[in-house]
């Protein structure tokens, strides 16, 4: 049985497709790689934003969904997504550039030995940054190299995701007999979980929410979150395992960029499994990446139909001169 080798992607609504975007590409640097629709919901956008080449392990992508009322924070959610940097320092930048731009933020905290920074944005979706200075395990992404971050500070992918559960003890159990993640730690009412190879890029952080309000998803929440496999032969075997579990499931869902598995677990939060590839890159130019809608096969012959429905915004990136932003 072939391990979950880290987080995939994380899934979360905005209640703006154009001011998501103006803060992952402006303030953030990470990089748009796909401009598409929500496959089950095409008058929906749906952005990923990721490293320079939209490597698995490193995107976060959103839906807007029209109409949606603002998300409650609580009990049973998937409560904050976790951005790996290269060291220490990279966080004394960022808490520079989040003072200059006004991002609201915590400060420099520690969490499981290590340093972090958690921060805000215009939806009260919940975020941190993660050092990964002394890291090991999951290889991070390649950061934007066109984007107005210094490489040296720039956000390379995912780390760890933040689940806050009513009923801990089963939520572990499900952790560790059905997905097989190893608990590796405790640390202020908070286990640490991983899987595969570990390290920021294979972890997850469970809190206990008993007492408080049951989480309501809207924008300025987590939709979902994605765990990685190889292929789609690894794909089947997890659909076999839950089988097992009598866990209902999708099944095997194409979602062209990867292939997909979906479940409700515990608490119900939704839990995806996806492919590595085949990614972002076929059919797109790199020097243009996330500029254009793009459509899967199956949604290209309603094209005309989808652009009427999504208005258009402007990502254009490629003929504009970006320069890295340094803090004094």
């Amino acid at each position: 049985m072939a391990e979950l080798k880290g987080i995939h992607h994380v899934t979360a609504i905005t209640s703006s497709a154009e001011k998501i975007y103006d803060f992952f590409t402006n303030v953030l640097g990470l990089r748009l790689v796909k401009k598409t629709v929500n496959q089950d919901d095409i008058q929906t956008y749906h952005l990923f934003f990721a490293d320079d080449v939209g490597s698995a392990g490193t995107d976060m992508t959103f839906f807007d969904f029209p109409g949606i009322p603002k998300g409650v924070h609580g009990a049973n959610e998937i409560a904050k997504t976790s951005f790996r940097v290269p060291s220490d320092a990279a966080l004394d930048y960022w808490v520079k550039r989040f003072d200059r731009l006004e991002v609201q933020h915590e400060g420099i905290k520690e969490q499981f030995g290590k340093r972090t920074l958690s921060f805000v944005d215009f939806d009260d979706q919940r975020y941190q940054l993660i050092s990964d200075e002394n890291n090991e395990g999951v290889p991070s992404g390649t950061p934007w190299q066109n984007g107005p971050i210094p490489h040296e500070f720039a956000v390379t992918g995912l780390g760890p995701i933040f689940i806050r559960v009513e009923d801990v003890d089963y939520f572990k159990q499900v952790l560790e007999k059905v997905f097989l993640f190893r608990e590796i730690n405790f640390e202020n009412g908070r286990y640490l979980f991983e899987m595969g190879e570990g390290g920021n890029g294979a972890q997850v952080i469970v809190e206990e929410g008993k007492g408080l309000v049951h989480a309501r998803q809207g924008y300025g929440t987590v939709h979902h979150a994605a765990f990685r496999v190889a292929d789609k032969a690894e794909l089947e075997e997890w659909i076999e395992r839950f089988r097992a579990f009598r866990l209902p499931n999708s099944g095997f869902v194409e979602r062209y960029f990867f292939g997909s598995l979906y479940a409700r677990v515990a608490s119900g939060i939704l839990f995806e499994i996806a492919t590595d590839g085949p990614g972002f890159m076929g059919d797109e130019p790199y020097e243009t990446l996330g500029e254009k809608l793009s459509l899967p096969p199956f949604l290209e012959p309603k094209r005309e139909e989808i652009e009427k429905l999504v208005r258009p915004i402007d990502t254009t990136r490629s003929t504009k001169q970006i320069d890295k932003e340094y803090e004094d």
